[in-house]
């Protein structure tokens, strides 16, 4: 049975980042001054076992799963149509139905296309359940989103030493465009959009 210090850590995504391992919050949150941004973006697999395909991501139903068929990493990669700010990726994992499905280990990857793909992160899942948030800054914290034409999840690892893997919900967001039209500059946050203009 878990602590009820862990119980917290998992219920708050940023805490569970900084534990260092991941488990996932019941409830999909994200900042209002953020938009999903994969609505209109190409998705594709490296494999899917039949019935269990790429849409299955994309469904807002957490009944549904994508389920590789194939040899790891196991890969979901998604192409823009023009280079994008991307902050955020959400994704939804159960452990307590999957089991050794669920992955343990992700790593995002970020590039113009397939020939120049970088890893920006790599994260460790403990057990997760529900949606595991994992941001695309770097470790400087001025560098709150990156520009790319395509990322890549990979799962490099499955608990349990499991071989195929299984992701219920992916969503990818970035920063919501400045509504002020003429702005020189690019502000993200609610309070510097506030006193943007004179009345």
């Amino acid at each position: 049975m878990e602590s009820d210090a862990e119980e917290e850590t998992a219920a708050t995504p940023a805490a569970a980042a900084a534990a260092g391992r991941l488990k996932g919050s019941p409830e999909l949150t994200v900042d209002a001054d953020m938009r999903e941004m994969a609505k209109t973006a190409a998705w594709s697999v490296s494999s899917c076992k039949a019935g269990n395909g790429v849409a299955a991501l994309r469904d807002d139903n957490l009944d549904t799963y994508w389920q590789s068929d194939g040899a790891q990493p196991h890969l979901v990669n998604i192409q823009f149509q023009k280079k994008v700010q991307l902050q955020l990726v959400v994704l939804y994992v159960d452990f307590k139905l999957d089991e050794s499905y669920t992955p343990s280990k992700i790593s995002i990857r970020a590039g113009d296309g397939f020939h120049n793909l970088k890893e920006i992160k790599t994260v460790e899942l403990a057990k997760p359940v529900g949606w595991v948030h994992i941001p695309l800054s770097g470790a400087d914290p001025r560098e709150t989103f990156i520009h790319t034409f395509m990322l890549q999840i990979a799962v490099l690892s499955n608990h349990l030493n499991g071989r195929d893997t299984h992701v219920r919900q992916i969503k990818i967001y970035g920063p919501r465009p400045n509504p002020v039209s003429h702005q020189p500059f690019h502000f993200t946050s609610r309070e510097f959009i506030t006193y943007s203009t004179i009345r």
